[in-house]
């Protein structure tokens, strides 16, 4: 019986994954073999000596001590792109409420007072302050081209705009289904030059913490819109706000409030709604839970952000899931130690990702506890398991 603690209320479409007559899944369980969760803060969390992978019902992982995780052998699942189409519908919402000035004029039409004849008066006289502009023709820069980067660009190209876009970390995937139209940028500075709006998709690293700051809004085009539906930090708040006061930038439409941008007149600061759509949060849940059930099971590794992806097909008999770091002669001391066991090698599988190896060992005959000893004994070996 595999044991799964909830940390946050997850999905029962996804839950439901978990056959009952093998799994318990509990908000309070002890001994857990597997952590879910969506945004609990688990970095100041005790993790249980027994779980051996944690599942994030999404696909930012900043609330989970990843490198901690790491060096204990537990690879950390996301669900990058079960929540796409979500965001990106949200991304063009933006650029709609930015370029028609939807949220000032429902200001307007929402404080009108007097009688119907009056109000009709007011709205003739007042409708010209929010005159804005159409998307078709407009140049839209997408930084970020995972799973919702490419689906906005694609949406925008459906709409009419031109698309550029800048991300040297693009996968074979993503580029086979992103659209042909999309340019490519060589650089940040090249693409914030060239766009009237420019979206974000990128995690919150070092690397792009503030990447629109001071400096770089002063490149961007006049009167551009920016937004952000990736991560809070990405961009320089205060930098922003001095642009859009300044009359550099148009609007920025964001999903992450603060005291500097809830009042402002040219910010339309959602509450965090990028993902929260019923079907996002079904298949950020299914995708996960199909993802940790089928490590626990039978050790395979998919969209895991510190481990290799690693599927091998099951063999007759046992297999054993090794984690180690990522250094020489392992596998020749594993191979050791499961014949000192009197243990056959049917199958086995090794990658490494980083600092991390692991390896997938299928045996001809049931792994017993003192192979598992002596494979915990080995230096270097994080962990290993009998499935």
């Amino acid at each position: 019986m595999f044991k799964i603690l909830t940390l946050n209320n997850i999905s029962p479409t996804g839950l439901d994954r978990f056959p009952r007559d093998d799994y318990e899944v509990a908000s309070e369980i002890l001994h857990p073999d597997a952590i879910l969760l969506r945004s609990y803060n688990m970095h100041d969390m005790v993790i249980p000596a027994t779980v051996s992978a944690i599942g994030r019902a999404g696909a930012g992982v900043n609330n989970i001590p990843v490198e901690r995780m790491s060096r204990s052998g537990i690879p950390v699942f996301n669900a990058p792109g079960a929540n796409a189409n979500a965001v990106k519908e949200l991304v063009i919402a933006g650029m709609l409420l930015a370029s028609r000035n939807i949220c000032q004029a429902w200001d307007f039409a929402r404080s009108l007072e007097g009688d119907d004849a009056a109000i009709h008066k007011a709205v003739e006289a007042g409708k010209k302050q929010f005159v804005g502009f159409e998307l078709p023709g407009k140049t839209l820069g997408v930084v970020g081209l995972g799973a919702i980067g490419v689906q906005v660009a694609n949406g925008a190209l459906a709409m009419g705009m031109n698309v550029i876009g800048f991300d040297p970390g693009i996968t074979v995937k993503r580029a086979w289904e992103m659209s042909s139209q999309v340019r490519q940028a060589a650089s940040i500075e090249e693409l914030i030059t060239h766009a009237d709006y420019i979206s974000f998709h990128v995690p919150l690293v070092e690397a792009t913490r503030n990447v629109i700051n001071h400096e770089r809004l002063k490149l961007v085009r006049d009167q551009a819109v920016i937004l952000n539906f990736s991560r809070q930090g990405v961009i320089d708040d205060a930098a922003m706000v001095e642009a859009i006061d300044a009359g550099k930038v148009y609007a920025y439409i964001c999903d992450f409030p603060g005291n500097l941008l809830k009042g402002h007149p040219r910010v339309v600061a959602l509450p965090h709604l990028g993902a929260s759509t019923h079907q996002a949060e079904d298949n950020c849940a299914i995708m996960v839970a199909e993802q940790v059930r089928d490590f626990l099971e039978n050790g395979n590794i998919r969209n895991s952000v510190n481990f290799p992806e690693i599927l091998m097909p099951r063999n007759t008999g046992s297999r054993l899931a090794i984690a180690n770091e990522n250094v020489p002669n392992m596998l020749g001391q594993i191979s050791t130690c499961l014949a000192e066991s009197g243990l056959n090698i049917l199958d086995m599988l090794n990658k490494s990702r980083g600092d991390i190896a692991y390896t997938l060992v299928d045996v001809d005959s049931e792994v017993q506890a003192d192979c598992l000893e002596g494979l915990g004994a080995i230096e270097g070996v994080l962990n290993a398991r009998a499935l």
